[in-house]
This record gives structure tokens, sequence and C-alpha cells, in this order.
């Protein structure tokens, strides 16, 4: 399958685009461990079986952060919906894709790996390129809540500043050592917390249906405040 058979999936900014994305291209390996330990952090929350980091790159997807997708480390640019999540600034969700698949990639992936739900949010670099995607996917249909809606985007967030890190240490051989265990212990706390609260979700289940709606609200937007409050101390320590 040809990516020219797709060029919806092509912006007009795509110069721009590969341009922002060339620092990041020193991630390039796929399954990387602070990668795979926060998309498994992600995929608790959402009570997901897969979660993924992205970066869509002139031909292809590779997904530098994998859980529950392993046999799909780099696949072709027109097989993968994070390709289309990077053309918006909010989710990019189909809640249904056997009966409405995502038109604008091949259904080929999606059909072979049985998927029903992928909600997807784009990932950019400081200039606002979209660099790839932080997404859940799930193996059934089902409805992403506004409160899911806005973790996804606070996740995406901290998704971003654990892109610029890597970045940066990996191609600035004179990056502060000490600076690099500071931010890597923030990431650790932080992912350690969230997992915490993610393995709480198993309460829900023999709760009294009303119970359970409040406590899943509260517990979403605790992990939202969590996000939050990694996103702003991750930028504050980056941007000095």
């Amino acid at each position: 399958m040809a990516l020219n058979l797709y060029p919806d999936l092509i912006p007009s900014y795509e110069h721009e685009r590969m341009a922002a994305l060339q620092p990041y291209q020193v991630l390039g390996t796929p399954g990387q461990g602070v990668f795979n330990e926060f998309v498994s952090v992600v995929a608790t929350l959402f009570d997901v079986p897969i979660a993924l980091v992205s970066l869509v790159r002139a031909d292809d997807v590779v997904f530098i952060g994998n859980t529950g997708l392993p046999e799909a480390a780099v696949v072709p640019r027109e097989d993968s919906m994070c390709s289309v999540a990077i053309l918006h600034d909010g989710p990019t969700v189909f809640d249904n894709i056997p009966s409405q698949p995502c038109t604008l990639v091949s259904p080929y992936i999606a059909q072979q790996q049985h998927l029903g739900f992928y909600a997807g949010q784009a990932l950019r670099a400081p200039d606002g390129q979209p660099l790839g995607s932080l997404c859940v996917i799930d193996r059934k249909p089902r409805q992403l809540s506004p409160a899911e809606g806005q973790l996804l985007t606070q996740l995406g967030l901290v998704a971003q500043d654990m892109l610029t890190l890597q970045a940066v240490a990996a191609s600035d051989a004179a990056f502060d050592p000490a600076l690099r265990a500071r931010l890597d212990g923030l990431v650790q706390q932080s992912l350690t917390r969230l997992h915490t609260l993610a393995e709480l979700r198993t309460h829900d289940v023999d709760s009294d249906a009303t119970d359970a709606a409040r406590y899943t609200a509260a517990r979403l937007d605790e992990a939202s405040y969590l996000a939050q409050s990694l996103h702003r101390e991750l930028l504050r320590v980056l941007e000095k």
C-alpha cells in the first residue's frame, strides 16, 4: 500500500513538521524503557489493553512506547491512525472502528489486530509542530468520556516533555547529569503515583453503580491533577 494513495495524511506544513521532527530522530528505537513504563500506566488508567507513544516519520510510524502491541514496532504511515491524530489539536477518537472505520488510512492493520476503539492525542515540538501521538486502543468499541479526554490531553503534555528530555539528553553529551537524574527521578516518582492510582480501578467493580461512577470520576480527576503537576514541573526545569 503506497502512501500516495492516502494524500490527506500529508499536511500542508509537512516540510516544517519534518524539520521539527529531526531532533527527535535519535529516539527512533521502538519500545524504549521509560516510554514503555509510561504507556503501561496509561493503559491501566484507561482500562485498555494497548497504549502507544508514536513518532510519525516521513514514511512510517515508530512506537517508542508500546504496551499491548509488541508485533507492531514500526508500521507504514498509511496503516496507522496516529498519522491522523497528528492532524488535530484535541483528541482524535474512533469509538467504533468495525462499523465506522477511519477512512484516511488503510483498514488492514485495524482489521488484522481486531481493533475496536482508538483515541490519540497529538504530541508537539516546542514550535507547535506535531511529532507523533499518545494513544489508547481497545479491542472492542467504547466511548471516551470528557474526563478521559481531558486526562489524555494532560498525559499527552507529559509525553511531550519526556520526548524533549530524552531527545536533549541523547543528542547533547554535555547535558548536566545531575539535572538528568533530577528529571528522571521526578518522572519515576510521578509514574509510581499514577500507577498506584490506576491500580485502584479494580475497586470500582464491586461498588454500587452510582458510587462506582463517582469513584471513577474522582480517580480520573486526581490522575489529571498529577499529570498537570508533572507537566508544570518538567516544563519549569526544561525551560531554565
